[in-house]
């Protein structure tokens, strides 16, 4: 069934090496559609310079970028494994040039950093040297996230999108503004009544007794997503993916929070709580 959404461009900021991470953002973006976007009237669409710019002569390359493609993305999330790009006259690589814009406009941004394992001969040593400096500029800012490997990077990038789509005043005020006007047909985003039958399910399983407990168990079949005494996911990728959009959903309204290391373990929260008991009423 046809509905209106709120669309919000996402742009993919990285240079050459990162190829493989690229397209994972690109899955995780079309996941997070498939798995919220009727429910909540926003879509994301992913914004990359290798699939959105055309050869043209006589203007920077990256004012091209700069002018046609970032002015209008509303979120940005870098990547950066063992470069950090060609510089472009004004910044040390079109990359970073992309990233401070983006951040100078108020905007939000997610910056991961690859720690996967790489050959020293295939370095280049200088390009190397800047990312580090670049890295170091950012932690300074509390904008970076690393990971391990493809699976790692997949993960986080589920995860966080969902939470920065809900946190962000940003987004948050961009989407209530534009659902309230005269021609939206919902009057706010994401709002607590529409929390979709999956989530619900889980919380209420979570609650069956008073630990309020899900577990996320990784291992080489699968992923398992357990509350009360039921687990989901299993092998099935598409499983996978339904429950742990589940799971973001009560982490972006505040439902449950994580206390296991690297996405292991959530508590439900007195928000999550009283919400329920609120059903019941």
């Amino acid at each position: 069934m046809a509905y209106t959404a709120t669309v919000i461009p996402v742009m993919i900021a990285s240079p050459g090496d990162v190829a493989e991470e690229r397209q994972v953002i690109r899955e995780m973006i079309h996941e997070w559609n498939d798995i919220n976007s009727a429910r909540s009237k926003v879509m994301l669409t992913p914004i990359g310079w290798e699939t959105h710019t055309s050869p043209e002569l006589g203007v920077r390359p990256q004012k091209l970028i700069n002018q046609r493609l970032l002015v209008d993305c509303d979120l940005l999330i870098g990547v950066f494994w063992t470069r950090l790009g060609s510089p472009t006259g004004n910044e040390a690589s079109g990359t970073v040039e992309e990233i401070h814009r983006h951040l100078n406009a108020g905007k939000p941004a997610m910056i991961y950093f690859s720690s996967k394992p790489v050959a020293p001969e295939s370095l280049d040593r200088e390009q190397y040297e800047s990312l580090k400096l670049f890295k170091t500029e950012c932690m300074q800012k509390g904008l970076i996230e690393s990971f391990n490997d493809l699976s790692d990077f997949k993960d986080k990038v589920r995860r966080q999108l969902s939470i920065i789509i809900s946190s962000s005043p940003y987004l948050s005020s961009l989407i209530s503004t534009i659902n309230n006007s005269p021609y939206a047909n919902t009057s706010q985003s994401l709002p607590e009544s529409n929390l979709s039958a999956d989530a619900l399910s889980l919380l209420k399983l979570a609650c069956v007794d008073d630990s309020g407990t899900i577990y996320v168990i990784r291992h080489l079949g699968g992923t398992d997503i357990q509350a009360g005494n039921q687990s989901f996911g299993g092998s099935s990728a598409r499983e996978v993916a339904r429950w742990e959009g589940a799971l973001n959903e009560l982490l972006s309204f505040d439902y449950v929070i994580e206390r296991g290391a690297k996405g292991q373990m959530y508590y439900v929260t007195h928000k999550g709580w009283t919400f329920l008991e609120s059903l019941n009423e």
